[in-house]
């Protein structure tokens, strides 16, 4: 079994947010491979999109908020015992600049409290990630706890939306095993 963990803040008030890239890049991949529709779990505290194929593929979107993203993820690992190499997660990260995508495993969190909250709900950074960058010069002198949680611009949403359909072509290439071949194409 394999966690896909798109990471975003639950609420209308963030859609469309930088914070919330993760969940819409979940989203396009679900509809794009004909996942199941998201519905709540109240408890494992997430949204769960799902397909059953030769293995089965849970799309996770918590609901506990970015920062305590790994409540929601240590409920899902403990109930379906999947080891931590079987997760990847998809999220935005300041340190990029905006549009690039980077894959990388068994990496640090590098201050990204979402990351930082489930490698230490699991005891492991053994994860495979998929980090969207939003670094952009609109971010000015906004302090980064603000900048994350505005909501893209129609301007940024064209480069959004090409960074999106990178992690959906990405994502095929990692399930396969294939991280290294994806590593080199996207990053």
């Amino acid at each position: 079994m394999i966690l896909i963990i798109g990471l975003g803040n639950p609420g209308k008030q963030y859609e469309a947010s930088w914070h919330n890239l993760g969940f819409l890049a979940l989203e396009k991949f679900g509809i794009k491979n004909n996942f199941t529709e998201f519905k709540l779990e109240n408890k494992f505290k997430a949204e769960l999109a799902q397909k059953v194929g030769d293995e089965k593929i849970i799309l996770v979107k918590p609901q506990t908020f970015m920062n305590a993203s790994g409540t929601a993820v240590k409920l899902l690992v403990n109930f379906y015992k999947v080891n931590p190499a079987d997760i990847i997660i998809i999220h935005d990260d300041i340190d990029l600049p905006l549009g690039k995508i980077r894959i990388c495993k068994n990496a640090s969190a590098a201050g990204h409290k979402g990351v930082q909250s489930i490698i230490d709900e699991l005891s492991s950074k053994n994860l495979i990630r998929i980090r969207l960058g939003i670094q952009s010069v609109k971010q000015g002198r906004i302090p980064i706890e603000d900048y994350v949680l505005q909501k893209f611009d129609k301007t940024d949403k064209v480069v959004v939306e090409k960074m999106i359909q990178k992690v959906t072509e990405a994502l095929p290439l990692i399930l396969a095993g294939k991280i290294s071949e994806a590593m080199n194409r996207f990053n």
